[in-house]
């Protein structure tokens, strides 16, 4: 078997490239009035999705599109190697109440709204590296339950700012495999933890910004590519501010990245639905991935592909106590199969 190459301080191209054999993703009401409403699988029809709390709807639409991903590959849950997940909850109780039903060998993962990338890399690591044939992935999201942990419950009322965005209500998951065919990941790029001081909780997107860019020009150095060898770059969920910095920084590093760079926080609503900077949490990417992305990459509209979730790893207690909020930023280069 030949070994995955390590390019440079944080890439690692893949000897066999992973093949992404199947997506699928589902989307709450808000996100199902947006303009990516035809990629999604399913869009559920209310917040409460039959359940009795919003923390059992957002389990439930886990578990969905988890076993639709593997409806889709044409396998079972005994087929598969490993399961990676995460979502935002405190203990990752989306998660892992979930797997306790799938029984899969279980990693559970926390890159706040990074999640979903840093479970693409690992998975490849894990089939390229010869420790899996499949590895099944999901995330998930949900702005009711967000805001009761991170913010304020909704019966409060509580004005949000304009630099604010929504935590996108949804789940995506994907089956990566040894052998098949989709697109394929080629390359990993595994991000550092930067902390430049910002504090608003209100306004994640300033922060993660420079994570994305740091993460964006290292895999650029690494891999020897311009921004022009991928015909569409995207951040996990900076949001309208945050886009506009990354697009700031990398002039600055002499990369004009024009219109083949977008944020998925940007993409999933309509700049007329009141989400403000746009939206955000761990299903903002995993949709916008699962969904858009890797269609596009199907039909071919796209042939090579950088996606970089991006993450605030702050928690409550972190921005009671007044801390800084430290930010990651994960990349993978997806080309079409």
């Amino acid at each position: 078997m030949t070994a995955p190459k390590r390019m440079g301080l944080a890439t690692v191209a893949f000897a066999s490239p992973p093949v992404i054999i199947s997506a699928a993703a589902l989307a709450g009401p808000k996100e199902g009035q947006g303009p990516l409403a035809s990629y999604m699988d399913k869009i559920i029809p209310d917040t409460y999705y039959g359940e009795k709390t919003w923390e059992r709807a957002e389990r439930k639409m886990l578990e969905e599109v988890l076993q639709l991903a593997l409806a889709k590959a044409g396998l079972s849950p005994e087929s598969i190697d490993f399961m990676l997940a995460g979502d935002l909850l405190n203990q990752l109780i989306s998660a892992n109440f979930t797997a306790s039903k799938l029984n899969i060998p279980f990693l559970g993962l926390y890159g706040a709204c990074s999640t979903m990338y840093e479970a693409l890399a690992l998975g490849s690591m894990l089939i390229d590296g010869g420790f899996a044939d499949f590895v099944l992935i999901g995330v998930s999201s949900h702005y009711c339950t967000a805001e009761r942990q991170f913010r304020y419950p909704l019966e409060h009322g509580n004005q949000r700012t304009m630099t604010a965005q929504w935590t996108v209500t949804g789940a995506g998951a994907c089956v990566l495999a040894r052998q098949g065919q989709g697109p394929r990941i080629t390359h990993a790029t595994i991000g550092t933890v930067l902390d430049l001081q910002q504090s608003d909780p209100a306004d994640m997107g300033s922060a993660m910004a420079p994570a994305a860019t740091e993460t964006i020009l290292r895999h650029l150095l690494d891999t020897g590519r311009s921004l022009q060898y991928y015909d569409l770059i995207a951040t996990g969920d900076l949001g309208r501010y945050g886009h506009q910095l990354v697009t700031q920084l990398l002039a600055r590093a002499g990369h004009q990245v024009g219109d083949r760079y977008r944020d998925c926080g940007m993409l999933i609503f309509s700049p007329t639905q009141d989400v403000h900077a746009g939206g955000s949490g761990c299903a903002c990417s995993a949709v916008v991935t699962c969904g858009y992305i890797y269609r596009q990459l199907q039909s071919g509209m796209l042939k090579n592909f950088l996606g970089v979730g991006t993450g605030a790893l702050l928690s409550t207690t972190s921005t009671q106590q007044g801390e800084h909020i430290p930010a990651i930023a994960h990349g993978v280069a997806i080309t079409a199969g």
